[in-house]
């Protein structure tokens, strides 16, 4: 089988965390091959060969591409729009063309049961698959509306399945930095309202209990659902759990229900090294 192709974009601060995401990912997808592809802004070396080592352990290839900063000499960017805030959008132009798909994931999720529905799904023409979250999916497409002029549901950029040969001939690098310098001030959440504003009809929909869970919001999941998705239905069902949000569950004082859960596949990845 086509080995599972993850996509991440971060900075050595979040390799921690990066860790017990790849942990978690191979301890839910046992058998499967893996590769690991990092666009980054100059993470040490020192750095990138001790998350190799890390990836290899897990059985999967470990890919770093530093992102050159020609790329971004035409871009809007700031404290408040940094390069890397483009990054996943622009994934395609920024990756091997003999790849055809990748499933971008967040640092700050944990994969509990099996990624292959989701990698095999197919994507219809669409250049992305995203979930919109249900506990406040009405009320956030209400609001884009408002702000961005969009139609339709608003999608999380956590986690996106990216049609990667469509998204070269679609998406303009030009186009998306023309967009953020006109419509910068009201941007809140930038790469994911440029998603929503510029793509947000070319996106596929998932379902946000399976996979892209938001973390926090485990009693209106529990409600929404008619009681149906209570503990054991998410550990049995959900894939993809996100910790959304600036509560996270490797920091001091997390309150939320799957906070032990997280710490469980952090002291794994410590154990691995």
């Amino acid at each position: 089988m086509e080995p599972i192709r993850l996509l991440i974009t971060l900075n050595e601060h979040y390799i921690p965390q990066l860790k017990v995401l790849l942990t978690s990912a191979a301890a839910s997808n046992r058998g499967e091959r893996g590769e690991v592809y990092l666009l980054h802004s100059g993470i040490e070396e020192e750095k990138l060969q001790e998350t190799g080592c890390f990836c290899e352990k897990m059985g999967y290839g470990f890919f770093p591409l530093e992102v050159p900063e020609a790329f971004f000499h035409d871009a809007p960017v700031s404290k408040i729009y940094p390069k890397e805030m483009y990054y996943r959008l622009l994934a395609a132009h920024l990756l091997p063309e003999k790849l055809q798909r990748i499933l971008y994931l967040d640092p700050d999720i944990l994969v509990i049961n099996s990624l292959r529905p989701l990698w095999e799904l197919e994507l219809e023409g669409n250049l992305f698959a995203a979930a919109a979250h249900s506990w406040g999916g009405y009320l956030a497409a209400n609001v884009s509306r408002v702000r961005l002029g969009t139609e339709g549901k608003y999608y999380n950029s956590g986690v996106l399945l990216m049609d990667l040969a469509a998204c070269r001939r679609k998406i303009d690098p030009q186009e998306v930095f023309s967009f953020v310098e006109k419509h910068g001030k009201e941007l809140v959440l930038p790469d994911q309202d440029v998603l929503n504003a510029m793509y947000g009809n070319r996106v596929m929909e998932l379902d946000d209990y399976i996979w892209n869970y938001d973390a926090r919001h485990y009693n209106s999941y529990l409600l929404l659902s008619s009681g149906v998705a209570d503990l054991d239905w998410v550990i049995r069902n959900t894939a993809i759990l996100h910790f959304c949000g600036r509560a996270k569950p490797w920091k001091p004082g997390y309150v939320y229900r799957f906070g032990l859960l997280y710490k469980h596949y952090m002291r794994l990845a410590e154990q691995l090294g």
